[in-house]
């Protein structure tokens, strides 16, 4: 943000380096030293440097609705894996027909010698191939 935001910093007492964020209670008052110096950038830069300014700004504010927007992990559903009679029965297909075309499926898993298949990934298989 060139000089003028530089000598605001120091005035502050704001490091240059970036503010770790999402680790304390209270970071929003952490962050307002930051912001007064943003501001106080915005009131006094010249006028050549306000683009700049404006882009790091909208850059900032882009990444924080990017964070809002995404899906949380949390969201995430939890995936089970079902014995082959389980599988069939939501796949409505016989069990031998499943022991037989198991490898068709990609969402067909292996523990040693027993056959499993993962819930989402015949749910996602059925909504996929409904007509």
């Amino acid at each position: 943000m060139g000089k003028l935001a530089t000598d605001n910093e120091r005035k502050a007492g704001v490091s240059t380096a970036a503010p770790k964020l999402g680790i304390v209670q209270g970071q929003a008052d952490a962050l307002k030293p930051a912001l007064t110096c943003c501001r106080d950038a915005a009131r006094e830069l010249p006028s050549e440097e306000l683009p700049d300014l404006i882009g790091q700004l909208e850059s900032i504010k882009a990444t924080a609705w990017a964070r809002l927007t995404a899906p949380t992990p949390a969201a995430m559903e939890h995936d089970e894996l079902l014995e082959v009679k389980a599988a069939a029965e939501r796949l409505g297909v016989s069990r031998d027909y499943l022991y037989r075309h198991s490898g068709e499926y990609p969402f067909t898993r292996r523990q040693g010698r027993k056959l499993l298949f993962s819930a989402m990934g015949i749910e996602r298989h059925i909504r996929q191939n409904k007509t």
